[in-house]
């Protein structure tokens, strides 16, 4: 018997009529659902951005598109791109499987190829009003503020004392972290939209008594440009000069020359700023802290950096008195001893009997905190009603415009993201009281935060799409962590040491499209639909339902089993299971 003999035949059987008939939906009790959430991320974030959404078209290429979703709750991308401490990286769920996304990285990258390109935006504007706004100080808080309102309708007029707009963005922040062509351009882009900003022009008490006469309400966010006294023996002295106004005098490009050793008197980012900018200027720094490094309120990435291009770091020392001698500064330090620690882990100190020494220096730099230029600037002098949200607070007289402080001057922490947040919640505070009064402004505010809060979202605010968002934060363990591959983060590319003690060229160097694509495409997208169409593919009962003419998945509930397959697969936990009703 042959082989073609003993070969069995293969029967398939198929059938000439179809099985649509047979609704196999009628058999569910549980019913999957496109149900988008929030990101850790975006919380983590002051300014409320849609992270995952700016990852995932990044990792797309659709960078305008990406730039646009950052621009509409944020509008220095470029700046926070380099000078943001991005606190969203510290709650990123990437941290858990391998590293967090470097998210500031990619949004610089954004912010560059929207400049490089002239990119122009197209934002949503709501109809015109006819309130007008009066913004003191063009720092980030008094330009976002002015921005946001732009978008919701309103004419706003910024008024600024310093011949140049950005505040401590122009005036305090050095070249090598944060070049001015960035901020230019960004201003620029601002002004584009329709915000109109007065330079040199000087805002004092009566300024606000004439402001009756032509606006309707103003917006103070002139910022803390003053640094806060010592309150000791001798700093009233030629050799001791504030830590702001040195860095000031470098922007305005005054030739400087710091030689010898300076003591930098603080912890925070303006201490650091004084005692970086020192070294390129040929000087040696030392920064005198009162309490230990890790209780510093500067950015410990910028502290670390600063002690890797020779800034000496002296803890638990506290200048007690100043004196000259033959041309030189005699400190009399008090060493210092921890009695404790509050709630956040910050040493309380106090003084270590009479331990003293003494320092020879050739000049000293005070930077220890900031304060308002004037008492009419403290929120602490209200009159009338007022009303305190998380980041700013509205006074709102018995006679003439409403007042809202903004940005330093009621944020505690003191940032330029936080500024753009206390911007956005100003705008937002006034749109409602006049459009619905004081009373309906908390409940309307509160409607518009990203997950818990307390950030906000102007998009929902304003009707977008992303109001349909569930508040839901997504952890860790609700990724589906089978569908993605250890990747290691990237590595932003810096100037050697040696370079950068050269000059006050930017120190982070910029990335090519090809890593930003790579970096953002690790992201996990957390709790929105990427179309990976894993819940497509999945489906035994071929129930997905891909739209021809646009990106949105569908489920025909008439063949659905609920199965839920589709919601264990989904790799970002942008599905749910509920029982059927």
């Amino acid at each position: 018997m042959n082989e073609a003999e003993n070969t069995i035949p293969l029967l398939i059987p198929c059938s000439s009529m179809s099985t649509e008939s047979n609704k196999t939906g009628s058999w569910r009790f549980l019913k999957p659902l496109y149900d988008e959430k929030t990101s850790p991320c975006s919380t983590a974030c002051p300014a409320g951005e849609d992270i995952a959404r700016i990852e995932m078209l990044t990792a797309q290429g659709m960078f305008k598109e990406a730039w646009e979703t950052i621009i509409r709750e944020n509008p220095f991308p470029g700046v926070c791109g380099r000078i943001c401490p991005h606190p969203c990286e510290q709650l990123c769920n990437r941290r858990e499987f391998d590293e967090a996304i470097a998210i500031h990285t990619v949004e610089r990258f954004l912010a560059e190829t929207a400049s490089r390109y002239d990119l122009k935006p197209t934002l949503p504007r709501l109809t015109a009003k006819k309130q007008k706004i009066a913004v003191v100080g063009a720092g980030p808080a008094g330009i976002a503020t002015a921005y946001f309102l732009v978008q919701l309708g309103y004419s706003c007029d910024v008024f600024e004392a310093m011949p140049e707009p950005g505040g401590i963005l122009r005036w305090g922040i050095p070249l090598y972290r944060l070049p001015l062509p960035t901020l230019r351009n960004e201003i620029a882009q601002i002004e584009s939209q329709g915000v109109y900003i007065r330079t040199g022009q000087q805002i004092d008490k009566k300024f606000l008594q004439d402001a009756r006469n032509h606006y309707n309400a103003v917006f103070i966010g002139c910022g803390h440009p003053r640094t806060v006294e010592i309150g000791i023996p001798g700093e009233g002295i030629s050799a001791v000069e504030n830590g702001l106004e040195f860095l000031k005098r470098i922007r305005r490009g005054e030739s400087i020359s710091p030689s010898g050793l300076s003591a930098v008197i603080g912890g925070g980012n303006t201490a650091i700023d004084v005692a970086r900018s020192i070294v390129r200027l040929g000087g040696t720094a030392l920064i005198l802290y009162r309490r230990r490094r890790c209780d510093m309120p500067a950015f410990e990435e910028k502290v670390q950096m600063a002690l890797e291009e020779g800034v000496e770091l002296r803890e638990l020392v506290a200048p007690v008195k100043i004196t000259e001698e033959d041309g030189h500064c005699i400190l009399t330090l008090q060493e210092m001893k921890i009695s404790g620690e509050d709630s956040g882990g910050r040493a309380h100190v106090l003084p270590d009997e009479r331990k003293t020494r003494e320092l020879r220096v050739q000049h000293v730099f005070k930077a220890t905190g900031a304060e308002p230029a004037g008492n009419w600037l403290n929120p602490a002098e209200k009159l009338g009603t007022s009303l305190a949200l998380t980041n700013a607070l509205l006074v709102y007289p018995d006679k003439g415009p409403a007042l809202v402080f903004g940005g330093d001057l009621t944020n505690e922490t003191k940032s330029v993201v936080h500024a753009v947040a206390s911007g956005k919640q100003a705008a937002m505070a006034l749109d409602v009281l006049f459009q619905d009064g004081i009373e309906a402004i908390v409940p309307k505010i509160q409607a518009c935060l990203v997950g818990e809060g307390p950030s906000l979202s102007m998009e929902v605010y304003m009707g977008g799409d992303r109001r349909s968002r569930n508040s839901h934060i997504v952890n860790y363990e609700e990724i589906n962590t089978d569908h993605f591959q250890f990747q290691p983060r990237i590595t932003q590319p810096r100037l050697l040491r040696e370079e950068r003690l050269r000059s006050f060229e930017e120190i982070d160097l910029k990335i090519s499209t090809n890593l930003a694509i790579r970096e953002a495409d690790r992201c996990f997208n957390c709790g929105i639909c990427n179309q990976c169409d894993n819940c497509y593919m999945f489906c035994p009962d071929i129930a997905v339902i891909r739209e021809k003419d646009r990106q949105d998945r569908r489920i025909n509930y008439d063949y659905c089993k609920g199965c839920g397959l589709c919601v264990v697969e989904c790799p970002r936990n942008a599905m749910t299971l509920k029982e059927e009703l």
